[in-house]
């Protein structure tokens, strides 16, 4: 498999899922209440998780999901897996914001479980919100493809076709990102700054995902907005040194690419 985890999680009920949660929120309160609102995200890690082993439960920290394509691997770590069953992220910011959310969801996905809770410990009282998914890896991996505006090499296309059947839908931008720049980019491939200017003048520098020298990589995740999203990429693109940028757009349910040309 790609995606590996220690072992397998159950898809558990709404049922199974509100008994561990409540307990495990009482567990929340009371760090909260002897550790403040200040700590590390790692002190409250470490304090709710020894609390719920001295309550009998299995609590687990930096769980690793092994991800693989080719010879591209990287690990993401659960902040928390209680009773190997229910995946919690712990948080220690203003706000949660969609990004906390989907980082929750990838995780649900990546371990084909169901259920799953945000905790934030920086607010005066403690923050929650549970994540919860029923798709399926096989749901996932079903998508229309779009790939009429494409102009790039067959390795390209090959590479991504290969991360959906093995990865699905509803992973993080950047994942899919480094494996298919690893899996399809020349041996330079990677992050650089490249110079940006306009008539003769230098505007200063910007990042590009670069596939080649020459060749730039977008990978997005936006389900709504994408034709502003597509005109804000040959915006910048049109004032790069770059000759391309290949535009990948990942959804639920659809992939499209689409090649977006310097002029």
């Amino acid at each position: 498999m790609p995606i590996r985890l220690p072992y397998k999680l159950p898809r558990i009920s709404d049922d199974a899922m509100r008994l561990i949660d409540y307990e495990v929120m009482k567990h929340a309160f009371a760090c909260h209440s002897a550790r403040g609102r200040l700590c590390d995200e790692a002190v409250y890690q470490t304090d709710l998780s020894l609390r719920l082993r001295s309550a009998g439960f299995e609590a687990e920290t930096e769980v690793p999901i092994k991800l693989s394509l080719g010879n591209f691997k990287s690990v993401a770590k659960i902040d928390l897996l209680v009773d190997r069953k229910v995946i919690y992220e712990l948080k220690t910011v203003e706000r949660f914001t969609p990004k906390h959310e989907a980082q929750c969801l990838g995780y649900l996905f990546m371990a084909e479980s169901t259920h799953g809770k945000l905790i934030n410990f920086r607010r005066q009282s403690v923050e929650s919100r549970f994540v919860n998914t029923s798709r399926t890896l096989d749901e996932r991996r079903k998508v229309d493809w779009q790939t009429n505006w494409f102009s790039g090499e067959p390795l390209l296309l090959q590479v991504i076709r290969e991360l959906i059947e093995d990865w699905g839908v509803g992973l993080d931008a950047s994942l899919y990102r480094k494996a298919i720049l690893k899996c399809a980019g020349e041996e330079t491939a990677g992050d650089y700054l490249l110079p940006i200017s306009d008539s003769g003048r230098s505007l200063g520098n910007q990042q590009f995902h670069l596939l080649n020298s020459d060749t730039g990589l977008a990978v997005t995740t936006y389900s709504k907005d994408a034709p502003n999203n597509r005109n804000e990429l040959a915006k910048i693109v049109s004032i790069s040194p770059l000759k391309h940028l290949h535009w990948v757009n990942i959804t639920h349910g659809h992939v499209c690419l689409e090649t977006i040309p310097s002029g």
